[in-house]
């Protein structure tokens, strides 16, 4: 397997500068802050995988600009990658790991896939993210998110392990693994929640509710967030699947929503 540093991360900004061609010094360029980010990414480990869950929305400061921003990814058939903050770092990232995918596709021993073990499993992805933030952040150039990363670990001879993993890096290379993570406002609001409801035995189905019902509160908290969301899962038998974006039921007849603020009268806004 061959990973490389050089190009991890690389964009439409880290170009060549046209005045390049003219003889002159191309300008330094760094995104010096998240412009159009996405928010909470969830992941929870089950009974047999790991799940993760999104919404769809990327905001352009307090602009709800694209609502099918879908930012869960399959890296390959055994590896999910979902984050939160810029949403062309997150471009950039996927760009790195489906190049590395393709070179270890083509430098494998056999051209089909179900006779191949050269794919990188979770905590390979994991640990070479952490080292393409770290890098990245010591050239004060960093990728502006929180990478989670889903999938299985790998038995010594590359066959898939019974042991799913879930891991996190951020965008200064922090990263460590636990059976449930959260990013973005996620790490306030549902955190605590999927601490309070998660169970090691939990079931698929127990899983999604529990990820969906994160979500639900996290649209009605978080100005950043939308009812528009995706599911993703990895099992060792399926793979890797990403569900396509669906609508979450919400209520919003609930008495705090309607009760009257300072005493003033009024219909219950601010």
């Amino acid at each position: 397997m061959s990973l490389s540093l050089q190009s991890g991360g690389t964009s439409s900004r880290a170009l060549p500068h046209p005045s390049t061609s003219s003889g002159l010094a191309a300008p330094s360029e760094a995104t010096t802050r998240p412009i159009t980010t996405g928010t909470s990414v969830l992941g929870v480990k089950y009974n047999g995988g790991v799940m993760l869950a999104a919404d769809t929305l990327c905001s352009y400061g307090s602009l709800a600009k694209y609502k099918n921003a879908r930012r869960l990814l399959p890296v390959n058939s055994r590896t999910l990658v979902g984050a939160s903050g810029e949403y062309s770092d997150l471009q950039s990232i996927s760009d790195l790991l489906r190049r590395n995918a393709l070179e270890d596709r083509c430098t494998a021993d056999s051209l089909y896939e179900e006779e191949t073990q050269s794919e990188e499993c979770a905590k390979e992805v994991w640990s070479y993210l952490r080292a393409v933030m770290y890098n990245r952040r010591n050239k004060m150039n960093p990728l502006w998110n929180d990478v989670v990363v889903a999938g299985f670990k790998q038995n010594a001879d590359g066959t898939t392990s019974d042991e799913p993993f879930l891991g996190v890096v951020d965008k200064i290379g922090t990263a460590y693994e636990d059976d449930i993570l959260a990013t973005g406002f996620g790490g306030y609001i549902a955190l605590p929640l999927l601490r309070e409801k998660y169970s090691p035995n939990m079931e698929e189905g127990e899983a999604r509710a529990l990820l969906e019902d994160c979500l639900r509160i996290l649209f009605y908290r978080d100005c950043r967030a939308l009812n528009r969301v995706q599911i993703a899962k990895v099992t060792k038998e399926s793979g890797v699947l990403v569900s396509e974006p669906y609508e979450l039921d919400t209520h919003w007849e609930f008495k705090g929503f309607i009760t009257n603020k300072g005493e003033m009268g009024t219909d219950g806004g601010w």
